[in-house]
């Protein structure tokens, strides 16, 4: 059992490692998609709206206008047909639905696409350093080049239009100068025309801002704040966040496991050392509980066959002390004989004494085999008329008196003869127990009969005597059992023949049964079973 505790810890310890490797590999996962999105998000608007530029172009202007582009990102842009980059159909689905594509090509770059068109499948394409900086001056000079084509009244329409349609990742708008956030040299220098670029107040951000010319409004965009990674003191305290929490309720669960598992070990250890009547508690059905159900019936087993083997021991030496007194006093007689009549005949006696005593050795081991475990079964076609009528011609000698007779046998539709699936020698033994038993109890008559169903096979084995009360229908069936009427020692036996067909019939995944004769009005013993047994057997 320490053993077992020590290999539950032991994969405790390794579910808590494999936790806080995969929390550290989640918290990298979760960085790289921020940073795929935040590249995204910073790129779509810039890209969408440099594609719009160049569509209506012709090849010389694109051309001139890539080349200014180009320079003032500080990259190369160029133009490239869709069927020379190698895109999956994720990918290019993407793109042809107005994405732009990012894809990380370093700890700080990244390769941009867009597609200027669903007709016209070419790609505008960089790789940049950086984004937030360098797309944040192509941004502002692009929008103020769109905007200034426009009267001042109509600036701001246009913006909050190029806003929403390119889905840029940044806040932009156009306020009066005096209305801006500047100070006095940050205004001075945006009336000369210059660009301002500042922090944020948290210094988590920049902001630009641009006069345009001939107008009363100034361009502001952002704040643009920069992509962080999670601080490996958060990432420390993620992972230790997640290695307590599923430690606590891997623990509680081992926890529970280990108090289940305790009590089958002190239940184990108290059928050990002789209390055959401790069970375990079943509380679920999971795999402590089915242990636990499994246990508690090999429990009952081990307690039935424990108590057989006492009542057997029992009953043994009971069955034992008689045959062995005839013998003593026949050897007895044997040697104050005067006549050699008087010596033969109490020979023969003790002769029919030893014939007892094989007989009850017989029956005991037959019964310790079946007892035990699954016999051997070969499976064959048994045809029942032939064997009940085989059974009645070796068994009517043992009564004259008592006349055997056949019942009426049904037979199922599609069965075309009386032969069924059974263990000849075992089912034979059955059937001849039944049949003595009946004939030591029957007063004039015994009645044999069979029915063969679609799915059960049935033998009867009725006679004429005082019958069984029903209060000991089940009982009968005991081993070294004799009831205190008719069925007493007077009318010989050992009180195995009727348990031994009990386990007959069981190792036949069937039942014996007895209950009252309609025809005879004595006792009826029946046996049944499936008509079809399991392959496994």
């Amino acid at each position: 059992m320490n053993s077992i505790f020590l290999r539950i810890y032991g994969g405790l310890l390794l579910s808590l490692v494999l936790v806080g490797v995969l929390g550290v590999a989640t918290v990298h996962v979760a960085n790289q998609v921020r940073n795929d999105e935040y590249r995204e998000n910073l790129a779509r608007g810039t890209f969408r709206l440099m594609s719009d530029n160049l569509l209506p172009m012709t090849e010389v202007e694109r051309r001139r206008a890539l080349v200014v582009w180009s320079r003032l990102l500080g990259v190369s842009l160029s133009l490239r047909p869709l069927s020379e980059l190698k895109l999956d159909s994720g990918q290019i689905a993407g793109l042809r639905s107005g994405q732009v594509l990012v894809e990380q090509t370093g700890p700080h770059a990244a390769q941009v696409f867009s597609m200027l068109s669903r007709d016209e499948p070419l790609l505008l394409t960089t790789e940049v350093e950086q984004v937030s900086e360098q797309l944040a001056r192509a941004t502002l000079y692009l929008l103020i080049d769109e905007l200034q084509r426009l009267e001042p009244g109509e600036q701001p329409g246009r913006l909050a239009r190029i806003h929403r349609d390119k889905q840029f990742g940044f806040d932009l708008r156009l306020v009066k100068l005096d209305e801006a956030d500047l100070d006095d040299d940050q205004r001075r220098r945006v009336e000369e025309g210059d660009t301002v670029m500042g922090l944020t107040k948290g210094g988590d951000g920049i902001r630009l801002v641009s006069g345009l010319l001939d107008s009363p409004w100034v361009l502001v965009m952002g704040p643009i704040y920069r992509m962080d990674d999670y601080p490996p003191e958060l990432q420390a305290l993620i992972a230790l966040m997640g290695l307590g929490l599923v430690g606590l309720i891997i623990y509680l669960l081992v926890r529970n496991l280990e108090h289940r598992l305790l009590a089958l070990s002190d239940v184990a250890t108290l059928i050990a050392s002789g209390k055959l009547g401790a069970r375990v508690p079943v509380r679920g059905s999971d795999a402590v509980g089915r242990l636990a159900t499994v246990f508690n019936e090999m429990a009952e087993q081990l307690q039935r066959l424990l108590n057989i083997q006492r009542e057997m021991v029992r009953a043994v030496s009971h069955e034992l002390r008689t045959p062995v007194a005839r013998l003593r006093f026949g050897l007895e007689m044997i040697a104050d004989a005067e006549s050699d009549n008087a010596r033969r005949r109490y020979m023969d006696g003790m002769d029919g004494d030893i014939q007892e005593l094989d007989k009850l050795v017989d029956e005991m081991l037959t019964y310790a085999r079946l007892e035990q475990g699954a016999p051997a079964l070969n499976y064959q076609d048994v045809d029942l008329t032939r064997l009940l009528d085989k059974v009645a011609g070796e068994l009517a000698p043992l009564r004259v008196g008592v006349h055997i007779e056949r019942g009426p046998c049904q037979l199922a539709a599609d069965s075309g003869d009386s032969c069924v699936l059974a263990e000849p020698r075992y089912l034979q033994r059955a059937v001849q127990n039944l049949v003595s038993n009946a004939l030591r109890h029957a007063e004039a008559q015994v009645r044999l009969s069979f029915s063969i169903g679609l799915e059960q096979c049935r033998i009867d084995v009725e006679d004429d005597g005082p019958g069984v009360p029903e209060a000991e229908w089940e009982r009968v069936f005991t081993p070294f059992l004799r009831l205190d009427d008719s069925r007493t020692r007077a009318s010989g036996g050992h009180g195995l023949g009727l348990s031994i067909v009990r386990r007959i019939i069981y190792w036949h995944h069937g039942r014996a049964q007895v209950d009252r004769s309609q025809v005879l009005g004595g006792a009826r013993f029946s046996l049944i079973w499936p008509r079809q047994q399991p392959a496994d057997d």
